[in-house]
């Protein structure tokens, strides 16, 4: 069985790839993935305020959330013992491209055109196949509109494009209000590829402390369904790779995002939850689900159940809404004898 993929120009070996979290914070770690069965490593990001080194908006990001995202484990403040400082950062990449055989992915966390963008230049030299740029923005400003947001995206990705020849990816949430006109964009200024969608967690209020506290959910599978239906959606309409991250953790959500059109499914919540090992179990079920329905390789299933592809293209849309919402059947004698 042939389970190979292309992803960003590389030939991976399967579509199972560690999305960015704590597993690519030591080299002990990425040769583990690797010897999980890992097809790829995406590194943990390193953030624009790291890069910078104002230690004020540093104070503020590390103090207030800025990892409110899937990455992470708990707040930064502990960050220190991550060593994840700019330069760990690249030696890191350095020293893992000499240890592995499999394709390493590098990651910037930032919002601004700033110097930080030379960082993308930086991870490039230090032998990263590829960048996912990890774009974590929250536009608090009333008087910013919808099209500012969007432009700020797009000069990041276009700024980062010119500053590398490896291949890029953007990794966003979905919070735009024409996102298939967003990713058309993203693409026409450079994107080589879309990973769908970013998990940005939300903060807690402790009632007994009266703070602001963290609160940290590793994902589930339901989570799946929005980027599956967006991927589904522009597959084949967007000139970019896509990858799906959130809600993937068993062999069917991987065969669902391939059908749905995706190159690469990532995961970390997974792998978190029940150890690296799981790739292994994945892509062998994989194997065994595939053999039973002859076929014969990954790329006869990319895409098979995508909007273009599917008999019913309105399932992705407003008849699904529907369907769903005719489907309850509500009983309200069973509601009076609760």
């Amino acid at each position: 069985m042939d389970l190979s993929t292309t992803y960003l120009g590389l030939k991976l070996k399967h579509p199972v790839v560690p999305s960015a979290s704590p597993l690519s914070h030591s080299l002990d770690s990425i040769r583990r993935l690797e010897d999980a069965g890992a097809a790829a490593v995406v590194m943990y990001s390193l953030f624009e305020e790291q890069i910078e080194g104002e230690s004020h908006l540093l104070d503020h990001y590390l103090n207030y959330g800025t990892d409110s995202y899937a990455e992470a484990l708990d707040y930064f403040p502990e960050m220190d013992n991550y060593n994840v400082g700019p330069g760990a950062y690249l030696k890191l990449i350095q020293k893992a491209k000499a240890a592995v055989d499999i394709p390493i992915i590098g990651s910037l966390n930032g919002v601004s055109t700033g110097g930080w963008i030379e960082y993308a230049r930086h991870i490039e030299e230090a032998g990263a196949d590829a960048l996912e740029l990890n774009i974590y923005y929250i536009p608090t400003d009333p008087l910013m509109s919808g099209s500012e947001v969007e432009q700020l995206y797009l000069d990041v990705v276009q700024a980062v494009k010119q500053s590398v020849s490896i291949p890029v990816a953007v990794k966003l949430g979905p919070y735009f209000s024409a996102f298939a006109n967003m990713a058309q964009r993203l693409a026409q200024v450079g994107a080589d590829g879309l990973v769908v969608f970013n998990r940005f967690y939300q903060p807690d209020i402790d009632l007994e402390q009266l703070q602001v506290t963290p609160n940290l959910v590793l994902s589930s599978a339901h989570e799946l369904r929005l980027p599956l239906r967006w991927v589904a959606i522009l597959a084949g309409r967007v000139p970019v790779d896509f990858a799906i991250t959130s809600g993937v953790h068993t062999y069917e959500d991987v065969l669902k995002g391939l059908m749905a059109g995706a190159k690469v499914t990532m995961m970390a919540s997974e792998l978190l939850r029940n150890g690296v090992g799981r790739i292994g179990e994945i892509t062998e079920a994989m194997t065994h689900w595939l053999e039973e329905r002859e076929y014969t390789s990954v790329t006869q299933l990319q895409g098979s159940m995508s909007q273009q592809h599917v008999a019913e293209p309105s399932a992705f849309e407003r008849a699904n809404y529907m369907k769903v919402l005719q489907s309850w059947q509500f009983n309200p004698i069973d509601v009076l004898l609760r």
